[in-house]
């Protein structure tokens, strides 16, 4: 048998088949900024800072954790990629910045065009509604790394901000109020927790009759981007922190922005836990620590405001239930 890249578990040809199925979808997020199409060896965004007094480039990576476990085995790939746009752009969100251009990588072990152009899709449908070119990317097929099946993502976002409205947490004081938006779910954390307690006993397509959803919906709905709603607040200096809620909780993602001798006041019971964080709980007979200390508990992201600008916010973002659930000390 003579000895090949396609023999050895690499087919080049399965990965331009899936380069020619993402085209449409990749092109629909460019704008006249973009100079370059799929191909090159980089992707060109010509920038124009002119709005600006002083701009300074935000950027993040990340991933989605284990979640990626579940989209595999409920063979639901569209959404995944979403999520890791929306996860990454929340992150710059956080410092009052909004997404230029984002950058994909896909790893798998044994490349299936159909399932990488789904993630893909994800990608640029969450691209473009944020206002976000998607300019390149990175298809990897590598057997022996991944088993059949499995496969990774991880995503990079720059953004941009003037110097001048960046937000760091330096303007958090005591007295300031904690507005929290919800969630739609687990969101991208918490994961191989909710995994081990949930199908233990669960199918992945078992169906909640009184809800109508099944486990996979549940734990696939989309980690929700707030940028629409929280940027325009954030030029407008109305907010002195914003924490997105990922890995680590309220407590520990806050913290990041108010820092000692500032503490946080949070008022557990003044939100109600979301169906999915009960279920977990319940079935994994979990403390409330390990719950705070894991998940997002149903709040996406807090805004940190002064008291006299709650109003507004909460009025801003009457999308996303906003509630008061604490404040700085």
């Amino acid at each position: 048998m003579e000895n090949t890249y396609k023999a050895a578990g690499v087919d080049i040809d399965a990965g331009e088949k899936m380069v020619e199925m993402i085209k449409p979808y990749v092109k629909k997020t460019h704008s006249d900024k973009v100079l370059s199409g799929l191909g090159l060896f980089g992707g060109f965004y010509e920038a124009d800072f002119s709005e600006y007094k002083k701009p300074v480039l935000v950027s993040s990576v990340d991933g989605v954790g284990t979640k990626l476990k579940v989209a595999v085995e409920a063979g639901v790939y569209g959404t995944i990629g979403q999520c890791l746009v929306n996860h990454c752009v929340d992150d710059i969100l956080c410092c009052g910045a909004k997404p230029l251009f984002f950058l994909d990588y896909f790893a798998t072990g044994k490349l299936d065009p159909y399932m990488g152009a789904e993630v893909v899709k994800g990608f640029s449908t969450a691209c473009y509604e944020n206002d976000c070119a998607l300019i390149g990317g990175e298809t990897a097929e590598m057997p022996g790394i991944y088993a059949e099946g499995d496969f990774d993502v991880s995503g990079t976002v720059v953004g941009i901000v003037d110097k001048d409205k960046a937000i760091t947490g330096d303007k958090v004081e005591k007295g300031n109020i904690l507005i929290g938006l919800e969630s739609t779910g687990l969101q991208t954390n918490g994961y191989s927790l909710a995994r081990k307690v949930l199908l233990e006993k669960y199918s992945i397509n078992h169906h909640f009759n009184d809800r109508g959803t099944t486990l996979a919906s549940e734990l696939l709905a989309i980690h929700k981007s707030y940028l629409k709603e929280v940027h325009p607040l954030a030029e407008k200096g109305l907010l002195n922190g914003i924490s997105h809620i990922t890995g680590g909780g309220i407590v520990g993602n806050t913290k990041r922005v108010v820092r000692q001798p500032l503490s946080l006041n949070i008022d557990w019971k003044s939100w109600e836990l979301p169906f999915i964080f009960q279920l977990i709980q319940e079935t994994g007979n979990i403390s409330d620590e390990e719950m705070r200390k894991v998940f997002n508990l149903g709040i996406g992201m807090i805004l940190i405001a002064d008291k006299s600008n709650v109003d507004e916010i909460m009025n801003a973002c009457s999308g996303s239930n906003p509630k008061i659930i604490g404040s700085v000390e």
